[in-house]
């Protein structure tokens, strides 16, 4: 009886620990079943939409030198997508009172609703100057890193950036996409973000800080996990367009102490509607805020002018491109600084700027020794020689304020 008792306990037990084993097999097999599935969906998207831009898409544009930049263009698109049609009548009737919209617009400064619809990516229009579809570039030019620092950012507006720089950058030139997250709180922007960027692996590369940094700090940790020839910083809501990255390594090839910026196109921030910019060039005024100036006819003047890179006094800081090692050799950002706003001039000028401000004589701004230091190992110029050579209509600005 002990015996029979025994047999059947083990025969319970072993039982038991088969059909755990064989549902814990079954699990795995299933869920890596929606992991490819889940993937494949992912490449096809953006496989379907490329050919069907590619194939279908025809673009006219006219866009006036002396308009301003935040003008619209007008732009004639054919046969385009249903998607695309589907977001541009959501954009021309949507319910700008709706609750769901108001709350994603505080949160993050844009129409979440219509960022939604439109998913992880699209197709914009080709803005480029028609003289620029004739350019031929080197075979080898540098290699890219490019880094996006992001702190609770929209996540298909972040995936649309990512997507938008994988399917329309060279995979030669591409060296990596360096992902820094500074400390989001978002759930999506957690365990959702690392299982959808498997879709990227071996090409972007997340890092997670530990403690908020700040968008300079940010982006020094990003720099100093780089590997490419250069940098490339861009914001996380942002989608490149064709053709984007060849010039700006073409210009650092040439000169690798040139720190060069795109033009910028416009995102709408209520229907998300891409749009083309005029050419401008980067100024500042006396209170050092950034603006957006006209660029002289002398520098547009001629067959080749409108596609050739222009001079600017300042620059913007969230999209540029410089050489890895000259960015090192500048001494990078200034990593005292916790707030983003300033890091542009500061780049630009390495200088102060208290003329125009002398109550800030007396607020405190931390130790600058290194910065100072950093200057006189440079042999940085003058404040007086930047105002003569490259900024000489600022000169003008003060005499007559």
């Amino acid at each position: 009886m002990d015996n029979t008792k025994l047999t059947t306990r083990t025969v319970i037990i072993r039982c038991l620990f088969y059909g755990s084993l064989t549902f814990g097999v079954w699990t795995a097999l299933f869920f890596s079943y929606l992991h490819r599935i889940h993937k494949s969906y992912l490449q096809k998207t953006s496989q379907e939409l490329s050919s069907a831009w590619s194939s279908e898409q025809s673009v006219q544009q006219q866009i006036t030198q002396d308009s301003q930049p935040t003008s619209k263009a007008h732009v004639v698109v054919k046969n385009e997508p249903k998607k695309l049609r589907a977001f541009a009548a959501l954009g021309k009737d949507f319910n700008y009172t709706d609750p769901e919209f108001l709350d994603g617009f505080s949160k993050y400064g844009f129409n979440t609703m219509i960022s939604t619809t439109v998913g992880f990516e699209r197709n914009v229009p080709d803005t480029r100057h028609k003289a620029c579809l004739q350019n031929r570039y080197p075979v080898h030019l540098p290699t890219a890193s490019v880094i996006i620092c992001f702190h609770n950012e929209e996540f298909n507006a972040l995936f649309r950036t990512m997507f938008s720089i994988v399917n329309l950058t060279p995979g030669d030139l591409l060296e990596e996409i360096i992902l820094v997250d500074d400390m989001s709180e978002f759930d999506d922007l957690k365990g959702k973000l690392d299982y959808v960027l498997e879709v990227f692996r071996g090409k972007i590369r997340l890092i997670r800080n530990k403690k908020r940094e700040g968008l300079i700090r940010g982006r020094m940790i990003g720099a100093a996990r780089a590997s490419g020839d250069v940098l490339v910083f861009l914001d996380s809501h942002c989608e490149v367009n064709r053709g984007w990255l060849e010039p700006l390594l073409y210009s650092i090839a040439k000169d690798r102490k040139t720190v060069v910026c795109p033009l910028i196109d416009v995102i709408d921030g209520t229907t998300l509607e891409y749009r083309p910019s005029p050419v401008v060039r980067g100024a500042f005024d006396w209170d050092l805020q950034f603006k957006w100036d006209n660029v002289f006819s002398y520098e547009m003047d001629g067959p080749d002018r409108p596609i050739n890179p222009i001079r600017s006094p300042a620059m913007a800081g969230g999209i540029f491109a410089i050489y890895r090692h000259y960015f090192n050799e500048i001494g990078q950002y200034d990593k005292g600084m916790d707030l983003w706003g300033g890091e542009n001039l500061e780049l630009s000028l390495r200088e102060q700027f208290f003329l125009r401000k002398p109550g800030l004589r007396s607020v405190a701004y931390g130790n600058i020794s290194e910065r100072v230091e950093l200057r006189k190992r440079l042999g940085c110029k003058s404040f007086q020689w930047y105002l003569d050579t490259v900024f000489p209509e600022l000169e003008a600005s003060l005499n007559s304020s």
